[in-house]
């Protein structure tokens, strides 16, 4: 078995072995989250709802096109080309193996998980919405993945960008889009705001559990591969 492949196979059992073993302990830790806001089903959370409709109607106006243009940065499209852009920008130029993985583990199993919730608590969507939308509403996908997803660039804005005024700024910017999504699904009426929230809390729940899991896969995968001859030839950061 040439090198070449060797390594290919190396980080196709890395990949899976993340994937599964993050997915497995995010089910678990984010379903048993949430199993105990059952209560967001009941008349308060219903009051709730309607008064989340109303106050962001009452914020943002008539509807506006950024809404939409807003809200389309959580969806699975751009999500999609903007994770293999990174992991591009990582494999390709940085040479970072370990966050060439991390980001389609992160992505794919936040939109898996995300399925798996919204099957569980089988809540239909609200009525009347002003675009069309299909499938489940709890939790809300847009507002998980942003959280996930965005919540991932700023680990990564955190712990890679030294000047701190641009880190913050960076920050900041994530952050204030994470927040201006999940509003927008509420104006758009596509979710109720305890979807939103309760994705917000799936999502950084997700995030928590993913990265210090697959930090120590990659530690542990480093060291078979200083330890063994065969496989011990140059890996990027």
């Amino acid at each position: 078995m040439t090198n070449h492949l060797r390594r290919l196979l190396a980080g196709l059992t890395l990949f899976l072995t993340e994937f599964t073993i993050t997915l497995l302990l995010g089910i678990i830790g984010v379903v048993g989250f949430l199993a105990l806001g059952r209560e967001v089903f009941d008349q308060d959370a219903a009051t709730f709802d309607a008064a989340a409709f109303q106050w962001a109607r009452r914020l943002l106006g008539p509807k506006q096109q950024w809404v939409e243009a807003v809200t389309f940065f959580a969806s699975r499209n751009f999500i999609t080309v903007a994770g293999c852009l990174l992991i591009g920008w990582f494999l390709v130029l940085r040479r970072h193996r370990w966050y060439s993985l991390l980001i389609p583990v992160v992505a794919l199993g936040s939109i898996t998980l995300n399925l798996v919730l919204k099957n569980f608590y089988n809540r239909p969507r609200p009525l009347l919405p002003l675009v069309s939308a299909s499938g489940l509403s709890f939790p809300s996908g847009h507002a998980m993945i942003s959280a996930s997803f965005y919540g991932l660039l700023v680990y990564l804005v955190q712990t890679h960008v030294e000047q701190r005024w641009l880190r913050w700024l960076l920050t900041s910017i994530l952050v204030l889009l994470i927040l201006l999504i999940g509003l927008t699904r509420v104006y758009l009426r596509v979710h109720y705001a305890t979807d939103v929230l309760a994705g917000f809390t799936a999502g950084l729940v997700w995030l928590v559990v993913a990265i210090p899991v697959l930090k120590r896969i990659e530690t542990r995968v480093k060291m078979q591969f200083k330890n063994n001859p065969q496989l011990a030839e140059k890996q990027p950061e």
